[in-house]
Order: C-alpha cells, then structure tokens, then sequence
C-alpha cells in the first residue's frame, strides 16, 4: 500500500481499471493470471468483489448464496492477491459489498469503489468515507438528484475535503447494456452538475468502441470487464468482458486518444513555431518604384516566405515615402522609408 499512499486521480492520463468481479470464478490461479495479463495489457488497475455472501444476499435465495460462496476468496488469498498484483506494478482494490469486507478491504485497498446496486446504501458509504481514500461510485440506476445528494453528503463526512477524490462513473445497469441506451452525454451533463467530483464510465458494452468514445467525451476513469477467454463459462459477464487482446487495443486507443486531445487552450505550439516563417506571408514590391514615391497598395504584394514586415504592420507602409530606389520582388523593409 506504501507504493500508493499518494494516490492521485488528478492526472492528464485517463485511469483505467480491468474490472475482474467475479470472472476468476473462485479459481486462485486464474485470478493471478488474470492480474498478470491485465498487467501486460497496461491498464492502470485491477478490481475484483468482495462479500460475505449471507451479508449480501437474503436467505430467501440460498442458490444465489450458494453459487457466490463458490466465487468467494479468503482474507487470506485477497491479500495474497494484492500483493502480487503490487509485483506486477498494477494497483489492486475490490469492491466492498458489505461492512464487514469494507473494514477488512481498507488494510491493503488504496481505492474503494461502491458498486451501481449500492449507490444508495448509506451506511456503507459512510463507513467507507471514515478512510478517506479515493472513492469511485458507479452510477448505475441513479439519477443526477441522488447523485448531487450524495456529492453533498459525502463531502460533509470527509475531515481532508481539500484532498479528498470522490468519482462518479456514469453507467447503465444492463448486461449487455445496448448502444441506444448508453447515452454517453451523461458524461458531459454529470460534469456540469457535480462540480467538486471526478467523472469517468463504467461500461457493460460489448466491445472496445464506447469506452474509446468515452474518453473523447470527457470520461477521465474507464472501467472494462475482464476476462480471460469470452467463452470461458456460460457466465453472462465473460461475453461482455474484454479479452487480453481486447484490453491491450483500448488502452492503447485510449493513449493514442489522449494525446492527440492535448489540452483546452488555443495556442502556437513548439512544431508550428518552426513553421512560421516558411508558411506566413510578408510584404514584397509589386513592381520597380522611383526614390522619393509614396507608397501605394497597389505596390505591394503578400509572398511566403514570412521573413518580413507581417500584414498587421501594413498602415505603417501605406502613405509612405520611399528613401531610395526599390526593385520589383525585393523584400519591404521599415529602413526603405523616411
């Protein structure tokens, strides 16, 4: 956790998080290989889930208790997990799905995140914001007044709210969520409306494209399911998953994206610089002109390359009179007049 404590969402470079959830399906070995491969994919974070399935789930659904006991790692292996992913250079945290796993998770997690199905669980959130760690909310089923609400009220918990980093991901709750339904201009409208957060997605897409898209919209967080093999179990979230070859194309989309974006201002940039005199026009003599002429428009004209007196300084040569002879081609100079 030392290699984090500093931890920063702020940053040019989008952050985005290999959402492994559940895709290991309860297998240890499976779950390194999948931390090493979203390593190799550069990816700046795994994410896994965590529960005590009774804590999570009614009893009136023991199949689902059951099928989550199945998928559930020990403490134990969750640290062994980390650990690793700490070796493979990659930042490791899991979703807290209860109180118990939120208090247990915060000995080794840097991040937390609350999953869309707990965005109105408040008692989580709270117990959550006594870390002060950087939290991402997933916004899934939420709309922009929930949302502000709990900006607000989050922010009233935090004691460093100088330093503290709350991100809201936009995200629609549907597997597969369907292309009509993303609506990624939430993006734009959540960082208007919620000011003090960061805002980034959460896709349940198939396929690369929309996270890609939703970075140029603005996304500055983008969280991708992960998997191992698409077809690795009838389990719906493998075939909304990204695979390796997947993961590796989006981040490097992503990078390419971001560079090219650059920043919001308009300015002359250090390879246009090098440019201004061979592509900008100055002011030649139109024809051959007798000493002691005045100057005429009509005698001059606008030629690359950019060596000369600029077309912002031509009242200056308008009206003038000429101190010697000048030929026809020959660069103006200011020292060409009285």
């Amino acid at each position: 956790m030392t290699k984090y404590k500093n931890f920063s969402f702020y940053k040019k470079k989008t952050f985005i998080i290999a959402e492994i959830g559940n895709n290991h399906e309860g297998n240890y070995s499976l779950a390194k290989k999948l931390i090493s491969k979203a390593a190799e994919c550069d990816v700046d974070a795994v994410k896994f889930q965590t529960c005590i399935p009774e804590n999570f789930i009614s009893n009136l659904d023991p199949e689902r208790i059951k099928k989550l006991k199945k998928v559930s790692f020990s403490q134990k292996q969750l640290v062994s997990l980390s650990n690793f992913a700490k070796k493979k250079k990659i930042i490791f945290f899991s979703t807290p799905l209860d109180l118990n796993s939120a208090k247990f998770l915060n000995k080794f997690c840097p991040i937390f995140k609350v999953a869309s199905c707990d965005n109105n669980y408040y008692d989580l959130i709270d117990e959550i914001c006594k870390y002060n760690k950087p939290l991402i909310i997933s916004s899934g089923m939420a709309d922009i007044k929930l949302l502000k609400k709990l900006e607000k009220k989050i922010f009233k918990k935090i004691n460093n709210k100088k330093k503290f980093q709350l991100a809201f991901l936009h995200c629609v709750s549907s597997y597969p969520a369907d292309a009509t339904a993303v609506n990624l201009n939430s993006i734009k409208y959540m960082k208007n409306k919620l000011k003090k957060s960061i805002i980034g997605y959460s896709d349940h897409t198939k396929g690369i494209k929309t996270c890609i898209y939703a970075v140029a919209i603005g996304a500055k967080i983008i969280e991708k399911h992960f998997t191992i093999n698409k077809k690795y179990s009838k389990n719906f979230d493998h075939h909304l998953s990204a695979d390796p070859n997947e993961m590796k194309k989006m981040v490097q989309e992503i990078r390419y994206l971001e560079k090219i974006q650059g920043d919001e201002f308009k300015k002359i940039n250090k390879d246009e610089k090098k440019n201004i005199k061979t592509l900008r026009r100055s002011f030649f003599y139109k024809k051959n002109i007798k000493k002691n002429k005045i100057i005429k428009n009509s005698d001059l004209i606008m030629l690359r390359p950019g060596i000369g007196i600029s077309n912002e300084y031509k009242k200056l040569l308008v009206g003038k009179f000429l101190s010697k002879n000048v030929k026809k081609g020959s660069l103006v100079r200011f020292g060409d007049f009285k």
